[in-house]
Parts: C-alpha cells; sequence; structure tokens
C-alpha cells in the first residue's frame, strides 16, 4: 500500500448485512438476546415493517475462494455445508455461546473444533435461515502471522 493510500480516509464506514427474517421476533430473539448483539436503532414503518440495527462490533468481509470455503468446511465440520454465505461471529467463549445458541434454537452443524489456524469454531444453523460460526481466537494476531500459510495478501499493484 502506497503512503498515499495509507493516508486516505477508508471510503467505507460500515458494513452492514441485510438479512429478510420470516419469523422476525425468533431472529431478533435469537441475535439479541441469546447471542448478545445490542439493539442499535429500531424502525417500524407502514404495513407491519419493521427493522432493528443490531451492533456486531467490528466488521470485516472475509473472501474466500472455493478450494479455501471447501477446505474451512472439512476443517470445522468434515463435509461440505455452507451456502455462498456464512455469517461468523467472534465471542469471547465459543463452547459456551454454541451450548447457548443451541439452547436458543439454533441446530448445531458441527462442535467447536480447533482449526489449522488456531480458532476455535462452532458451526450453526441460526434463525433467518443463516448458517454461522461461531469462533474464539486461541492466539493473538501477532502469533497467527506466524503460522505455516497465515499471512497478510498484498494487492497487484504493490
Amino acid at each position: 500500500m502506497t503512503s498515499e493510500a495509507a493516508d486516505r480516509p477508508p471510503a467505507v464506514r460500515q458494513l452492514r448485512l441485510v438479512v429478510e427474517a420470516e419469523d422476525y421476533e425468533a431472529a431478533v430473539a435469537f441475535f439479541r438476546d441469546a447471542l448478545g448483539l445490542p439493539e442499535q436503532a429500531a424502525f417500524t414503518g407502514e404495513g407491519e415493517a419493521r427493522v432493528v440495527i443490531l451492533d456486531a462490533g467490528r466488521a470485516t468481509l472475509e473472501i474466500a475462494n472455493p478450494a479455501q470455503k471447501r477446505m474451512i468446511d472439512e476443517v470445522e465440520v468434515g463435509r461440505q455445508v455452507a451456502p455462498r454465505i456464512r455469517v461468523a461471529f467472534e465471542v469471547d467463549d465459543a463452547r459456551a455461546a454454541t451450548e447457548r445458541l443451541v439452547g436458543a434454537g439454533a441446530e448445531q452443524i458441527a462442535p467447536p473444533t480447533v482449526t489449522p489456524w488456531q480458532s476455535l469454531n462452532a458451526r450453526l444453523d441460526a434463525p433467518a435461515d443463516l448458517h454461522i460460526t461461531v469462533f474464539q481466537e486461541l492466539r493473538s494476531l501477532d502469533e497467527r502471522t506466524a503460522l505455516d500459510g497465515f499471512g497478510i495478501e498484498r494487492s497487484r499493484e504493490e
């Protein structure tokens, strides 16, 4: 990255994932109350239109090629299960979060599993037809960066 690019403010201020949920109440209870995403705002409109905006902390966009997606499924679940989009939430305790979310209506697809990139990941099918991962980092970013196969992808322009 050039110094000029590093000095510019980010063009994107927020990543907002918008999910349509047939059972709105169940989805809100699951993600707000069971997973613990704080409510930031809620709006209503004509025709019983409702939306709640939940704060999910820092957002990232993870782009994986098909081989990486298949490898992650194999590591975390042992078979191909994820649709094209999977939502992942970093938590402090993946085992406790998994237990809590299953109790709140999620279907456990795979229990918490230690990955080669040193996180503890569990897979669940959640309300609103979302396939999710809850993960707990077991090492710092610096420690993980030193692992084989873990690094930083640079733009082709550099």
